[in-house]
């Protein structure tokens, strides 16, 4: 008798109930089972992290919770979610839809498929809030501005007006977030919801979801492959591999004690921040001084903005402001900085993508000078690696074909030569030379990512601009990427400028780190310079950012950043005050405050 009061308030306490969920998807040789008998509870307030890898089953889940799984190509085949008395999974579209979003949220890992590209932000927003919550325009308009300040987006009452494609992909996942927090609901699944970010802003909407759960109880659902996240966040960690719970427990006890191989294979994987300490960077072999194979002088790249009735340019963005830099054979130079520090703008720009003023010289010869031609045969000395491996590779022709195209537009082989380079260029990036018949689709993200490396190959080049290469990979095959890169630099001498927001795979590849804050160069240094003596406090803020895959190093409160976000558009005939700066010792640079 006396233990029932314990009892109901523990049922009491559970907001959703996932009782031996199976999932099922439609392929070409049949059903096949990718949520195999799935059960947890969710507690008010706690932090449940799904872990995994791509195909683990982990996204699945959450799309079968909500009700949003494209049918009759998936289904859930059995098992129920139990929500305030409810099976999920037997109501009706229309009562479902009324707890979709309102009661039971979701924020989705591609910002940019998630949002409806012909409204403006302003207007998805009040709808998300209107369509839940009982409030007049005026003040869904209100609520719509604070949520975004909420989510420190820079300019929020600019960013209402704005449509999707105008703002950038970690603005987006902004978005996203401001919408799914807009009616406080019960439980919130996050399906990779900071994969995009950068730290600081990743620790901003981190805090932000506590926050949330301190003030309203929310519970959460946090599906993610990075396991410093889960350190931060998780109270406790469901592991997935190939549709089952392969592992289940509490964070410390997950990371302190993992019990099944693939959680130990996957926490092994983790690049940690702090792991290259004390250790020099690999010995580039220079036998005498070399020139370099990259020389950037003053780099300037400029968009104007258009407006008022006669559509002039009345503002302007300053994306890059001035930037130098040199990198040497066989050198890589990592680039970070958070979105919209212009790191990507410097990678078009070197790429001839965008419109630039300065000088760009690769092995000795200036970029943007002297006839097509010549011009054309200058890019091969330059290659890129995108940030999206799917985006970048055409679906309708074959991975052979793509890899073949620029030996085939420069006219450097054809025939059986062709076939016999492209098969090359396959193995050297540990693919078999049988897939080259098939098309991008039918490959994992990785592999896409290897097809790219390929491509960039093809050409011999002197220097790769990897962007963001490997930031939307999951960590064991985000390892395997990073060591083809460091053993093709090895073997064939290449310099890599590496661009990412990813401070601890930058610390793992680079030789060199340049800090980019705001358009400009504020650090560069050696590897062991700037992390493991950050002088700049941007650089400092930066470091302090990175979650720390170890619940025991667990941070109570997160460092964030408050005031205006600073923006890099200026009102014509404004201009940027160029950072000088000064040599703390060893060619250590800092920007002078």
């Amino acid at each position: 008798m006396s233990s029932q009061p314990d009892h109901v308030a523990v049922a009491e306490d559970v907001v959703l109930s996932v009782r031996d969920l199976r999932t099922d998807v439609a392929t070409p040789s049949g059903r096949k089972t990718v949520v195999k008998g799935l059960s947890f509870d969710l507690k008010r307030g706690e932090t449940l992290c799904i872990a995994g890898e791509s195909g683990s089953g982990k996204s699945i889940t959450a799309l079968s919770i909500m009700g949003l799984l494209p049918e009759p190509m998936a289904r859930v085949s059995g098992g129920e979610v139990l929500f305030q008395g409810k099976d999920l999974i037997k109501l009706p579209e229309d009562a479902m839809r009324r707890i979709r979003g309102g009661d039971i949220a979701m924020i989705f890992q591609e910002p940019m498929t998630s949002l409806n590209p012909v409204l403006t932000v302003g207007r998805q927003l009040r709808e998300a809030i209107l369509a839940h919550q009982d409030v007049s325009g005026s003040e869904a308009n209100k609520r719509a501005l604070a949520m975004l300040e909420s989510v420190r987006l820079s300019e929020p009452a600019r960013r209402l007006k704005q449509y999707p494609h105008e703002l950038s992909g970690g603005m987006r996942q902004r978005v996203m977030i401001a919408m799914a927090l807009a009616c406080n609901p019960k439980v919130l699944i996050a399906d990779e919801p900071t994969t995009a970010l950068d730290v600081t802003i990743q620790a901003q909407i981190l805090q932000l979801i506590r926050d949330l759960q301190r003030d309203f109880g929310t519970a959460v659902i946090m599906i993610t492959h990075d396991m410093g996240v889960v350190a931060e966040m998780a109270d406790r960690v469901i592991v997935m591999n190939h549709g089952n719970i392969v592992e289940s427990g509490t964070a410390s006890d997950v990371f302190e004690r993992p019990a099944d191989s693939y959680t130990r294979h996957l926490l092994e994987a983790v690049p940690k921040l702090g792991a290259m300490t004390g250790v020099d960077s690999a010995a580039r072999k220079k036998d005498q001084p070399e020139a370099p194979v990259l020389e950037v002088e003053d780099l300037v790249v400029r968009f104007d903005l258009h407006g008022g009735l006669l559509n002039r340019v009345t503002s302007r963005v300053h994306a890059v402001e001035g930037v130098s830099f040199t990198l040497a054979p066989g050198e890589t130079l990592g680039l970070v900085g958070e979105s919209g520090c212009g790191k990507s703008t410097i990678g078009k720009a070197l790429m001839n993508l965008v419109p630039w003023e300065g000088s760009i010289r690769v092995a000795g010869q200036h970029v943007g000078i002297g006839s097509a031609q010549e011009q054309q045969r200058r890019r091969r000395d330059m290659q890129m690696i995108f940030q999206d491996p799917y985006a970048s590779l055409d679906p309708r022709m074959t991975v052979g074909e793509i890899v073949g195209e620029p030996l085939v537009i420069h006219g450097l082989a054809r025939g059986k030569d062709l076939k016999d380079k492209v098969a090359s260029l396959f193995d050297r990036v540990g693919l078999p030379a049988d897939v080259i018949t098939r098309h991008p689709h039918e490959f994992s993200g990785g592999q896409r990512q290897r097809i790219c490396i390929a491509r960039a190959l093809a050409l011999s080049p002197k220097v790769i601009v990897a962007d963001e290469s490997v930031s939307a990979l999951d960590v064991s095959v985000q390892a395997r990427v990073l060591d083809l890169l460091q053993e093709l630099q090895e073997d064939l001498g290449l310099s890599y400028l590496f661009i990412s927001h990813d401070m601890a795979v930058v610390e793992q590849v680079s030789h060199r780190i340049a800090v980019m804050y705001l358009g400009q160069i504020v650090e560069m240094g050696t590897r062991r310079q700037v992390f493991e003596n950050p002088q700049h406090d941007y650089t400092k803020r930066l470091l302090k950012a990175v979650p720390i895959p170890d619940p025991r190093r667990r941070r109570t409160v997160f460092d964030v950043p408050t005031g205006e976000i600073p923006s890099p558009v200026l009102p014509l005939g404004q201009s940027v005050e160029r950072v000088r700066y000064h040599d703390v010792g060893d060619r250590h640079l800092v920007a002078v405050a």
